[in-house]
């Protein structure tokens, strides 16, 4: 990695966990809302105790930043150790701040948008605040359970919880910040201009192809295939857009060829290739 790489690394992890500990600090620990995971773990222990939160953030993952050097690498455990250290500090610094409110819906609301943008940032840039995906990935190969499924399992334990710890309405609260937490998670991680890939089957695949490059900017490519039924040989037409281009492209489909199959699917991530925008006039 060079030096560039590594500085925009560090400066974007210091970004995200800096936002975590505002979310936290500034809306959810004040108003007794939590997150799931470790971070709400950690939120409970912090209120049963009386001790600062950011001391339980840390302390809880360190465990597995362990197996995380063990199941992923080096430079995942000492990203991760950076950014939950940074977490930790800023929530001690932020803790006699007063909250910017009290009331308990708006709290919830900013606090998980605040959150959620800063793990995406953590996760986005190789780094994790939360230990629940790495117990999620030991459960899966010892059970039937997917990841996904033990880390809703866990989530939903954890917030569940809260109604003991604090109120039920608090466990309410907290699983509408869980919620927006995690959207805006996936909203950081793929990023406003999330991509799209597109497989087009038709017989006026020359003229859907120039007319994608022409009026959308788009390159294609031309693949082989063959027609499970007839056996027919056939051109698929692959092309990567933009979710803003996806309106554009369709109806330039639909008028050169209203029967062409068509199927679209998300990509999280393009790189290489020729995949920059040609000028359209």
């Amino acid at each position: 990695m060079t030096k560039v790489a590594l500085l925009k690394r560090a400066v974007f992890l210091f970004i995200g966990a800096a936002l975590v500990s505002v979310g936290l600090e500034i809306f959810l620990v004040p108003n007794h809302i939590i997150d799931g995971g470790i971070v709400g773990i950690s939120i409970m222990t912090s209120y049963l105790s009386g001790l600062p939160v950011g001391i339980f953030l840390f302390l809880l993952n360190l465990p597995f930043l362990y197996i995380g050097y063990k199941m992923i690498g080096k430079t995942f455990a000492l990203s991760t150790l950076y950014a939950i250290t940074i977490m930790s500090v800023g929530t001690a610094l932020l803790h006699p701040v007063p909250p910017l409110t009290i009331d308990p819906l708006l709290a919830g609301v900013f606090g998980g948008i605040i959150l959620g943008v800063g793990v995406g940032l953590v996760i986005r840039f190789g780094g994790s605040l939360d230990g629940t995906e790495i117990i999620a990935i030991l459960f899966n190969k010892r059970t039937p359970f997917s990841v996904g499924e033990v880390v809703m399992f866990f989530n939903l334990f954890i917030l569940a919880s809260a109604g003991f710890v604090y109120s039920w309405d608090r466990a309410m609260y907290s699983l509408i910040a869980y919620y927006i937490a995690f959207k805006m998670i996936d909203l950081t991680i793929e990023g406003l201009d999330e991509s799209k890939s597109v497989w087009i089957i038709s017989e006026r695949f020359q003229d859907i192809g120039d007319a994608l490059l022409n009026r959308l900017g788009r390159g294609v490519t031309y693949l082989k295939g063959e027609g499970g039924f007839t056996g027919d040989d056939k051109k698929v037409i692959f092309v990567v857009i933009t979710r803003l281009e996806e309106a554009k492209l369709k109806s330039i489909v639909d008028e050169l060829d209203s029967n062409a199959f068509m199927a679209v699917g998300n990509i999280h991530d393009v790189k290489g290739g020729r995949f920059k925008k040609k000028d359209i006039h």
